[in-house]
Formats: structure tokens, sequence, C-alpha cells
């Protein structure tokens, strides 16, 4: 079984935040209910590609979420919502403003390496809770919801889809992307902050703070499940 507790979770947003942004809106939450008939978890780029030990992309703190990011998983499907695995995926010629100029020539080979369809770090991470009923989806930019990045949005809205629940890594990239893009095509977001992971506790608060204060919710996995019981 692979390793799924080598650090210990990030801490949770201060109070002092939570309050500020509930003042600002002038509502304690931004999304008091969620309806599972139209929500779906969307679970960004848990692959063995950044959650393996030593693997090019690595984000130890991942491997903490994965049990509550199957609890949700789980939560979702039995109250009859979706569940979608995002795979990060990525060819040689088609990015090459990002490969040439934000990651080093030695770095960047291996993460193409990795992250290319049916290569064996590309795959979803092990201990991952997947059902055959789940959505398997590739994105081909850091945002799953950029326009022509994916099929995601369209296929979410054609499900009846309008509220997306964020969890996997990293917190401050990928997931913070995604949530903003799904906010600006019109989805209410979620960014599930015990369910979402980074390489710093730093990173995490501030990319759950900017979101809270500007883009959308930011909720525990226990208050989702609790949402979801009701």
């Amino acid at each position: 079984m692979p390793d799924t507790q080598t650090l210990s979770m990030h801490p949770l947003l201060p109070q002092s935040v939570r309050q500020a942004a509930a003042e600002r809106r002038g509502t304690p939450q931004v999304y008091p209910t969620l309806d599972a008939s139209s929500s779906a978890l969307v679970v960004i780029d848990l692959q063995r590609a950044f959650m393996d030990a030593g693997a090019p992309s690595e984000v130890p703190q991942a491997r903490a979420i994965v049990p509550n990011v199957n609890r949700l998983a789980a939560a979702m499907r039995k109250a009859g919502g979706r569940v979608v695995w995002v795979r990060a995926t990525f060819d040689r010629a088609g990015w090459p403003n990002f490969f040439a100029y934000m990651v080093n020539p030695q770095l960047s080979g291996r993460i193409l390496d990795a992250l290319q369809e049916g290569a064996d770090l590309h795959a979803l991470f092990g201990a991952l809770d997947v059902r055959d009923e789940d959505l398997i989806i590739n994105k081909y930019r850091l945002s799953a919801f950029l326009p022509g990045a994916s099929n995601l949005p369209i296929l979410l809205r054609t499900a009846g889809i309008d509220t997306v629940l964020i969890a996997g890594c990293m917190t401050n990239v990928c997931c913070d992307s995604s949530g903003r893009d799904a906010v600006m095509s019109d989805f209410r977001a979620i960014l599930v902050e015990d369910a979402n992971a980074t390489r710093t506790h730093e990173a995490h608060l501030a990319a759950l703070t900017t979101f809270l204060q500007s883009f959308g919710d930011v909720r525990t996995t226990e208050d989702i499940l609790a949402m979801l019981e009701a």
C-alpha cells in the first residue's frame, strides 16, 4: 500500500481570515448548502508523478490528504453526486513556453516523460479509491477549466453540474487556477482546504485566503460531509 501519511496535514485557515471574508461579503459562508445532484468532486493531479517519493513533481504533503479525498469521494457518490479524477497530461510539443522557460531543462525532461499518457507515473496514485462509475479526464494546462484545456466543463454542464468541489495538488497552482477558472465560467466552486496540498504551509494558506476573499468558498472535509448528509 503506498504511503499516505508522509507529512502532517496543512494547518487550517485562521479564524481571523474567515471572519474578514465573512464581513466583506456579509454572510458567514459563501454557499451554506450543497445539492449533491448538481455537484461534482473534482480531484486534480493526484498522479504518481506528484505522489511517489522521488518523482519529478513530488508534493510530499499530498500523500497526507488521500484519506480525506477518499472520504469525500465516497460521500459524494452515496449522495448522488459525481466524482472526477483529473490527470495532468503534456506532450513534448504541446506547451513549449512553460517547459522552456519555467522549468530547467533537466527537470522539464523528467516531468514530460512522467506526464505522457501511458507512462507509469502518469497513472493515478494507487491508494486513491477510484471506482468504475467515476470520470477520469486529461487536462493539457494547469487549469482544468481553462477553455480548450480539457473537456471537463462541457461534460459537467451536460450532466447538469453547477457546483464543483476542488481537491488535489497543488493548492496554489493547478487547484487554485482550476477553481478560479471554474468561477469565471459560472460554476460555484469550493476548495476543500484539508483535501488540497502543496509544498509549503505558507503557499497553501495564501492561496486559500485569496480564493475565499475573492472567488469562492473554502470548507473543510467535515463541513462538506455534513452538507452532503443534510
